[in-house]
């Protein structure tokens, strides 16, 4: 399959290098687009290196932090770029995030240099940038990616490059030499579902290998992908802008997600890759007026993050002949990959084989290795596994095993054709009359109901049963409970049949479009009056 340009990976230490690739090789290529802005990569070079030259100017040295408030944006991947390309450790910031959470994340990273949008959308952002700057007392310089105007402590951009002029080329060139390959250059901070945000510490090996590698495994000529995943998410850097940038294509920046806009500009920018989690596709395929829309350039359907019902994958299967997901978190970047394919088994009940590079075991409760066909803890040991959390040593041993290894948390079962079918999470998992209940394994019944469109499984404590399962349902046409109780008894054991079954009008999203199973287990809990 032909690239949009070769790329020569025998020397690439950082992920920056892949800029100046492309930059000698394709100066004129389009690299990121947002509305009529078009950046090509002559113009991306010449930003990177502007804004790492300021860096250096402003006493940004190797293992600094550099965090940047945005949404998504070429300017958030070239302060990334930069940021990386000189051994800084680079964060996101999500502009929904309330002022105490992004205080919570500033103060923990401690972050030298902030960029920021002052305001989006009309709103200003003075609250969450004084936030940021009160919790971080590294923070040396706050740049403003737009107009700083009523904003005497930010300094505008166009002042902030003015005074890295200074720097000369062997000065950028000896910061950039002396990084690189397994040093840090990228924090994602996690959900916290299980408490307070911890900070993965992903490094420059990873993101280059893992880019190539799926660049591989899911080729595409012209690579043109849509992102509107928040700057923070390890889906909008290494998912969606890393690989797009090994290939030499073109990141199409999209700053709000809306279903029909994005549609829109899908078939405006002739986007080659569709991809995007379940929720979306449901959303996107929900509009009346969905086959109106001109995909025909888009060669590969890609969707990540959760599983997708049934019904969507056969109607996606019907439009296009190219379909593959896979499994991953943002401490292993990646574990198993789907080729592309048109087999519904697979896609359905799948998350495929070991990435490239990937080792893969399945471990149960006594830390054996379980026997054939039974459900066990996937471990990953891999060169894309995180460095460990930031300012976490307990955590970060307690991540790994004596070998190597991470612990993932996820159960699945290794299918008699070798690949791996997810079944739940080890902290998802309930027992409910002394047997062990995995919410996935419910929800992709539920998914399989004609009626159903959305499953969201989550327990509740019951007097007589321990726990019980509670199935949050979003539908598409009308049923009851009682119809969907049959449903479950005809497919799955007694006790693994929801006591309960609540209809939505939609179901709760984090940001990222995944299923917010914390609100949903507060309000299991208050539907049983504990």
């Amino acid at each position: 399959m032909e690239t949009s340009s070769q790329v020569d990976d025998s020397g690439l230490r950082r992920i920056s290098d892949l800029v100046d690739q492309h930059a000698a090789a394709t100066p004129d290529a389009e690299a990121l687009v947002l509305g009529a802005e078009r950046v090509t990569y002559r113009e991306l070079k010449a930003r990177v290196d502007a804004t790492a030259r300021a860096l250096l100017a402003a006493g940004v040295a190797k293992g600094d932090r550099v965090a940047t408030l945005a949404t998504p944006h070429p300017d958030y991947f070239v302060t990334f770029l930069a940021s990386a390309s000189i051994g800084a450790i680079w964060l996101g910031l999500n502009p929904r995030y309330r002022p105490e959470e992004l205080a919570y994340v500033a103060g923990d990273a401690d972050p030298r240099v902030l960029f920021t949008r002052t305001s989006i959308d009309g709103r200003s952002y003075a609250e969450e940038i004084d936030a940021i700057r009160r919790a971080a007392p590294s923070l040396t310089h706050c740049v403003a990616l737009d107009d700083p105007a009523g904003m005497p402590a930010v300094v505008a951009r166009p002042a902030f490059l003015a005074a890295g002029e200074v720097v000369q080329d062997a000065a950028l060139a000896r910061a950039r030499q002396s990084c690189g390959g397994r040093d840090p250059c990228l924090i994602v901070y996690t959900s916290g579902s299980t408490g307070k945000p911890k900070g993965a510490l992903l490094h420059h090996e990873a993101c280059v290998e893992f880019s190539l590698a799926q660049d591989r495994v899911w080729p595409l000529y012209p690579q043109r992908f849509l992102n509107y995943f928040p700057i923070n998410h390890v889906g909008c850097v290494l998912d969606v802008s890393c690989p797009t940038l090994a290939a030499g294509g073109c990141i199409v920046f999209m700053e709000q997600f809306e279903p029909r806009a994005s549609l829109e500009l899908m078939q405006r920018e002739r986007i080659t890759a569709w991809a995007s989690v379940p929720s979306v596709f449901q959303m996107q395929l929900a509009l009346p007026d969905f086959e109106s829309f001109d995909l025909s350039a888009v060669q590969l359907v890609i969707w990540e993050g959760a599983a997708m019902p049934v019904e969507v994958i056969r109607r996606l299967s019907a439009m296009f002949p190219r379909l593959a997901t896979n499994y991953g978190m943002t401490e292993t970047t990646v574990i198993t990959v789907v080729e592309p394919t048109d087999d519904l088994d697979v896609l359905a009940n799948s998350v495929g084989w070991p990435f490239e590079g990937v080792e893969v075991r399945l471990v149960g409760p006594d830390g054996g290795i379980v026997a054939a066909g039974m459900p066990g803890e996937i471990q990953a040991r891999s060169r894309y596994n995180l460095l460990g959390y930031w300012r976490r040593p307990a955590e970060s041993a307690e991540a790994y095993t004596a070998d190597g290894y991470f612990r993932t948390g996820d159960v699945a079962v290794q299918r008699p054709d070798g690949r791996y079918r997810i079944v739940g999470r080890l902290k998802e998992m309930y027992k409910s009359g002394g047997y062990n209940v995995y919410p996935r394994e419910v929800e992709a019944v539920l998914e399989t109901h004609p009626a159903v469109t959305m499953a969201a499984v989550v327990a509740r404590p019951d007097r007589l049963w321990d726990e019980v399962g509670v199935a949050f349902l979003q539908t598409s046409a009308a049923v009851d409970a009682a119809d969907l109780e049959r449903y479950c008894r005809e497919r799955l054991a007694n006790y693994k049949v929801p006591k309960q079954f609540v209809l939505c009008a939609e179901l709760p999203l984090l940001p990222i479009g995944k299923v917010d199973k914390i609100t949903l287990r507060q309000r299991a809990a208050e539907l049983s009056g504990s």
